[in-house]
């Protein structure tokens, strides 16, 4: 159990967003798993953030995220929580909420007990879209870093092959594209391998 209090997250601010099983433990049991979250996700988190990367991993995850500002917020689908309405709009509620909605249909389904997640999750502020371009590739290569697959187009949780292609979605990715100037100027930054030495403080492992 982590002994700090961590900052709350605060409307228009870029973050990384990350989390991992308790203990190391795994939180993505099977394929219906990763749909579940994912489902989850959309219905918490899309109304008051803006995505622009993420990727699932079996016993861990990274996103980044744009926190919306009240104004950019569509309340009428704004989901408060799974069993009431809170009286504010808060992003760092809204991350609680699709955790322990998860936890819940993971222990129902696999008969287990107790937490999934550790807590508080992690976040880290972006302040600049050089940071931004590196923690989109770094968060995309998360997968290959692991030694799970040897590219990081061959990896199906995570929004790499969403954002090169032409698909209805909800990621920011005209933005995303534009921050490396064009598809293939993403696809290229992506196919070499980065130095990411100035991202270590940026980076959550």
């Amino acid at each position: 159990m982590k002994n700090y209090k961590p900052v709350p997250l605060e409307q228009g601010n870029y973050y990384h967003i990350y989390n991992r099983g308790n203990n190391g433990i795994d939180i993505f049991y099977d394929t219906k798993s990763y749909f579940h979250f994912l489902k989850l996700y959309d219905r918490y988190i899309s109304p008051i953030a803006e995505t622009y990367a993420w990727c699932l991993l079996k016993n861990h995850f990274h996103i980044l995220v744009y926190v919306k500002m009240d104004n950019e917020i569509d309340s009428s689908k704004f989901e408060y929580s799974s069993v009431e309405r809170a009286k504010t709009i808060n992003a760092s509620n809204q991350f609680g909420y699709l955790f322990n909605a998860y936890t819940q249909a993971i222990n129902k389904k696999f008969k287990r007990t107790g937490s999934l997640f550790e807590t508080p999750f992690e976040r880290k502020q972006i302040s600049s879209d050089a940071y931004l371009k590196n923690l989109i590739y770094y968060i995309h290569n998360n997968p290959v870093h692991h030694g799970f697959i040897d590219k990081m187009n061959l990896y199906p949780w995570s929004s790499f092959e969403t954002i090169i292609s032409d698909k209805p979605t909800k990621l920011k990715r005209d933005v995303i594209l534009d921050i490396y100037g064009s598809k293939s100027d993403f696809i290229e930054f992506h196919n070499i391998n980065q130095n990411l030495s100035n991202l270590k403080e940026l980076i959550i492992e």
